[in-house]
This record gives structure tokens, C-alpha cells and sequence, in this order.
């Protein structure tokens, strides 16, 4: 695979096309939008949504963790799709494998399940913003600036259209960074996206495949 590696306000940050940002100095995997449960949670109440979804979610999780190794793994909001069911279970086991890992949700719109639920797991939970070290971390992106902490956030789902020579054009999800702000893409793979407009000085990470590609 083929990551990116950029500095955001003076600090170091990877990309990695499995849609996590690995923060260098602090030793801190970012990642946006799970919606764990959300396959679960459809298929129950008959909607049809695709079959391996869950397993392939897991599994790009796992390789996050085992490739960066990191201290902490913060996850931006909306990290469970809905309410509770057995996926929850997966998240604790997995946890609990990495013991010596640090795990902490800021939370979004999305994570409604009881408190006891994420405290019983070890999971650290933060209101909205989490102010570290010059950056200001949320789920919903912040609708005002600071001059002493930039923004990086999830919700929106990122992606951008792409056109290639014979006029055809490709949606893929991306890293997005602006002079104030920047947006993760959502780690689930059965979420869609959002697609953002982008200015002069705006930095564009698509996520094509393996890889992790800047565009203009």
C-alpha cells in the first residue's frame, strides 16, 4: 500500500488508504465514521445491505492498528451505526486484544448507544471539541476558527469527482485539508459520500485502491 505522509500545522500525518490519519509526534491513530453495527442494524430490520461488510471493516481496523502501532486511537465520532447489538461485542474483543493501546471516542450524532456500554469497555469518551497540542479534534466539523487550533473532523464522508482524459469521471473518497479545517474520510465501507468543494490552497488526498494520491 501507498500511503501519504503531509504536515498540518507543523505536525506530521500519514495517510493511509485504509482511511486512517496516523499522527506521528503523538503516536495517535485518527479515524472518522465507523458506523459499526450499521450492516447488523439494517439486515435486522429487513433492509438489504452487503454481506461482508463487517468482516472487511474489522479487518481494515486491525491491519490500522498493527501497522502503526499506536499509543492512542481516537476515533472521531459516530463509531457505532445505531443501537446496541452483537457487532458491539467485536469492538470490545478487539479492544481488549490491545490492551496496551489507548482507545477514546469523541462523539457524534451517531453514538447513541448507554454510557455503561463504552465506559464497561474501556473506552475513553470525549465531548466535542478535544483540544490537543494546537489541533482541535470533533466529529462535526467546527463552524467557527481558531488561531490556535486547527480542525479535524469526520461527518461529511469526504469524496471528490475525478475526470480523466476520455471525459469519464470517478467518485472516490479522500483526505481533505483547508487553511482551517480538515475532514477524514469515514472508515465504513457502507457509508456513501459526501462530496466536498475545494478552493485555491486546498490540499486533496484521494484514496484510489491501495493508495493514497495527492490531486490539484
Amino acid at each position: 500500500m501507498k500511503l501519504q505522509t503531509t504536515q498540518i500545522n507543523g505536525q506530521t500525518f500519514h495517510l493511509h488508504p485504509l482511511c486512517g490519519a496516523y499522527w506521528e509526534e503523538q503516536r495517535i491513530l485518527l479515524i472518522a465514521d465507523l458506523h459499526l453495527g450499521k450492516v447488523t442494524h439494517f439486515r435486522t430490520r429487513g433492509l438489504p445491505a452487503p454481506l461482508g461488510v463487517t468482516d472487511a471493516n474489522w479487518d481494515k481496523l486491525m491491519s490500522l492498528v498493527l501497522d502503526f502501532e499506536p499509543a492512542r486511537v481516537i476515533f472521531l465520532g459516530d463509531l457505532f451505526h445505531s443501537h446496541y447489538n452483537e457487532e458491539w461485542e467485536g469492538l470490545c474483543e478487539l479492544m481488549q486484544g490491545f490492551q496496551h493501546i489507548q482507545f477514546e471516542l469523541v462523539k457524534g450524532n451517531h453514538d447513541i448507544l448507554a454510557e455503561e456500554l463504552y465506559l464497561s469497555s474501556g473506552l475513553i469518551l470525549h465531548e466535542e471539541p478535544l483540544l490537543l497540542d494546537g489541533f482541535a479534534l470533533s466529529h462535526h466539523p467546527l463552524d467557527s476558527w481558531s488561531d490556535t487550533h486547527y480542525n479535524l473532523a469526520g461527518h461529511v464522508h469526504p469524496g471528490v469527482w475525478l475526470q480523466g482524459r476520455g471525459h469519464q469521471r470517478l467518485r472516490l473518497p479522500c483526505f481533505f485539508f483547508g487553511a482551517h479545517q480538515g475532514l477524514l474520510p469515514a472508515f465504513g465501507q457502507f457509508t456513501g459520500l459526501g462530496i466536498v468543494q475545494t478552493g485555491q490552497g486546498d490540499r486533496v488526498f484521494v484514496i484510489a485502491e491501495d493508495s493514497v494520491q495527492e490531486v490539484a
